[in-house]
């Protein structure tokens, strides 16, 4: 391409990126946004198969740990962008650009999940991540440009991922550590870049749209229920072996299709999330979901891993594969009430979710899957009925 095309291409190509209207009708997730989600699927995959054989074989404190420590990493990079996105993006070429740059970071994660599980091998994933935080720095420093009413907000957070990079470089040349340090410095790491938004958020909000991020949202959620979908598939497609299936095997996949839709139901309810465009509310439902969606991907996993256990080729009791369902699907309860239920219900009912957040395990540990089953579904069927009844509404 002529240079003189090139730089007309450039010209007519950047534009301007002004802060986007909070209160846009119908804001929608773009299409670069469903890229990027596809990107995530990528990643949460393949950090739910390394789970799921991890727990298979019995390496709990192991597998659990490096899953949550590569979950954290997916999810911080795929909320950064999202929340970016919502207050800032004009599609136009550099924000493409400096999407698939971020893009290309998430790629090289998802490639380092597998070694890292395997071998403790860090190096791909904190590179991963490194270009996907640099991809936000610029985008920062150019919202900066763009809206100087916000330019504390902005370079602060520009300044602030920065230098929490220049931390995970150091952590990485410090390799290899034992286990606990990692854990430790990790669990460091996390908390600053926590700390990025939290600060520079209270130098003046930044004008991200309350529908576009409950959309965004629920569409990474139902993103992580798939796991469980694919689970599912797993053991369908077992029954077609020359081995005859076993009741055991044909009742996963019926559980596994009634866990999902309960907890699909539980998240996508009538009442909103978000209620309130406030910090304290954005930080507590956008940090909160992180409960959530981990907990969603290790449903599936711990589906797999039932599957593994009637096929024979798992190395746990059928107690512990059971935990492996029901922990998680806790977890996922739990954290619906801390970022939702706490703030729209009163009274007993305000604390239900709580409740079968407790009896679910409990149910799992001495009955098995279906009876925790059975108990998510009355969960949800409590939940919908003190719903109609706390809006007013009859029940049905």
């Amino acid at each position: 391409m002529p240079l003189h095309h090139l730089s007309e291409f450039l010209r007519t190509g950047v534009r301007a990126m002004p802060p986007r209207n909070t209160t846009e009708k119908h804001r929608a997730s773009t299409p670069l946004e469903l890229m990027f989600d596809l990107v995530a699927v990528i990643a949460i995959a393949a950090a739910a198969a390394e789970l799921h054989h991890a727990v298979a074989h019995a390496h709990y404190a192991e597998g659990i740990s490096k899953f949550v420590l590569a979950f954290f990493a997916i999810w911080w990079s795929w909320m950064n962008f999202s929340w970016f996105a919502s207050a800032y993006d004009n599609d136009d070429v550099l924000f493409r650009l400096l999407t698939m740059l971020v893009m290309a970071g998430s790629l090289t994660m998802a490639a380092g999940i597998k070694p890292f599980f395997q071998g403790g091998q860090l190096m791909l994933i904190v590179i991963g991540f490194v270009i996907m935080r640099i991809g936000m720095v610029l985008f920062w420093l150019r919202a900066a440009r763009h809206h100087p009413e916000l330019k504390r907000t902005t370079l602060t957070y520009a300044g602030g991922i920065f230098l929490v990079q220049l931390y995970w470089v150091g952590l990485l040349l410090q390799q290899p550590l034992s286990a606990t340090w990692l854990l430790t410095l990790f669990a460091l790491g996390a908390v600053l870049e926590l700390a990025v938004p939290a600060l520079a958020e209270r130098r003046g909000i930044t004008p991200w749209h309350r529908h576009h991020m409950i959309e965004r949202y629920g569409l990474l959620n139902i993103i992580v229920l798939g796991e469980t979908l694919l689970a599912s598939s797993i053991a369908i497609s077992n029954l077609t072996t020359d081995q005859a299936p076993t009741l055991a095997l044909l009742q996963i996949p019926l559980l596994a299709m009634v866990l999902l839709f309960c907890l699909w139901w539980l998240y996508f309810s009538r009442e909103e999330h978000l209620k309130q465009q406030t910090l304290a509310m954005a930080l507590t439902w956008g940090y909160g979901h992180l409960i959530i969606y981990a907990a969603g991907a290790a449903v599936g996993a711990g589906i797999a891993v039932n599957i593994d256990l009637v096929l024979g080729s798992a190395s746990l009791t059928a107690t512990a594969a059971t935990c492996a369902v029901t922990l998680p699907i806790s977890a996922y309860v739990l954290g619906l009430w801390l970022v939702r239920d706490r703030f729209i219900f009163s009274g007993r009912g305000k604390y239900l979710l709580v409740l079968f957040a407790l009896l679910i395990p409990l149910a799992g540990f001495f009955s098995g899957l279906a009876a925790a089953t059975a108990l998510l579904v009355l969960c949800v069927m409590l939940r919908s009925s003190h719903a109609c009844c706390s809006n007013g509404q009859p029940k049905l």
